[in-house]
């Protein structure tokens, strides 16, 4: 089959089962989708959730026991399971960032795992609308919308005889602040070095300061070099950072364990050949906040509180 004809049966599929979705799914207007099955047995592990995503073609970039730090760190758990997860499709991320250099935000994909105290186990991944609100690429876009299609594929085979769960939110409004924190700098290459080399550097003194005050870096993707393996030689440089901090997410998973859909956060960083400006960004906390209702201060103060110190950090090492 050729790639055209392939990839436009693959969109007529991905419509297909989005419209079948959208039937019975009440979250469509949601950023956050909840799909839940009952586990009492124990069946559904972490293992077995991360291999249904590979045999569905994703890239598994951490699969976390979140559990474990939590105990370490605070004294105790909430959940009898609760992982942090990051994959994505290199294929699909190339097509989309071709589109969107945003799409670096998503560049890997987040989503949490957990089983609740009832029995059943849940995972929370963006929908096709998050999808689209983050990064600015419309919904019809046939990528994106194979993207989401593939997603649901995947968390079907994951749990068996799975469900959305109705969410509770009022509907997601259109953000009054942006979806995501960008960063403009130039990096001088230092004497006898190159670009590289200065990206290098920033890397290196960026993860050095922010380890100190307590973030973690579980995951790094060199994206050019998957851009570059499909024949997209426009950047020098594209990495992203997988960013958590655990305290950021302990108190808010407590009552809010699908924010994993935006946890860990993803940091890129990239400049396009030709150009001298260095693009930055992360997802900024109004995507936590609006899609979620999140309003108790125990979760809104570290929240934000990152959310200042990244900045901060990235600013004063940039400035």
């Amino acid at each position: 089959m050729k790639p055209l004809a392939r990839t436009l049966l693959w969109t007529l599929l991905s419509l297909t089962l989005l419209i079948s979705t959208a039937a019975t799914d009440t979250n469509i207007q949601q950023d956050i989708r909840i799909f839940t099955v009952e586990n009492s047995g124990g069946k559904i592990t972490g293992k077995s959730i991360e291999k249904a995503f590979e045999a569905a073609g994703f890239l598994i970039d951490g699969n976390n026991d979140m559990n474990k730090p939590f105990k370490a760190r605070f004294g105790t758990t909430h959940y009898p399971v609760y992982r942090l997860a990051t994959i994505h499709d290199p294929d699909l991320s190339a097509r989309l960032i071709a589109l969107n250099p945003l799409m670096g935000l998503l560049t890997p994909l987040s989503m949490s795992i957990w089983q609740d105290n009832e029995g059943s186990m849940n995972i929370s991944v963006l929908s096709l609308r998050g999808l689209s609100r983050m990064t600015q690429i419309p919904m019809n876009s046939p990528d994106l919308i194979a993207l989401a299609a593939k997603m649901e594929k995947a968390l079907r085979a994951a749990l068996p005889g799975g469900h959305f769960k109705p969410l509770a939110y009022q509907k997601v409004a259109d953000p009054t602040t942006p979806l995501s924190v960008t960063f403009k700098a130039v990096f001088e290459a230092p004497k006898d070095g190159s670009i590289l080399d200065a990206k290098d550097d920033f890397e290196a003194e960026f993860e050095g300061e922010m380890e100190p005050i307590g973030f973690l870096f579980p995951g790094f993707i060199d994206v050019n070099e998957e851009l570059q393996e499909r024949g997209d030689e426009s950047y020098d440089f594209y990495d992203t950072y997988s960013v958590c901090k655990l305290d950021v997410i302990f108190p808010i998973h407590q009552t809010h364990p699908e924010v994993g859909a935006f946890a860990p956060c993803t940091f890129f960083l990239y400049k396009k050949k030709g150009e001298k400006t260095v693009h930055m960004g992360f997802p900024s906390v109004q995507n936590w906040i609006a899609s979620t209702d999140i309003a108790d201060k125990a979760s809104l103060d570290p929240l934000i509180e990152a959310e200042n110190l990244f900045i901060d950090t990235v600013n004063g090492i940039t400035e």
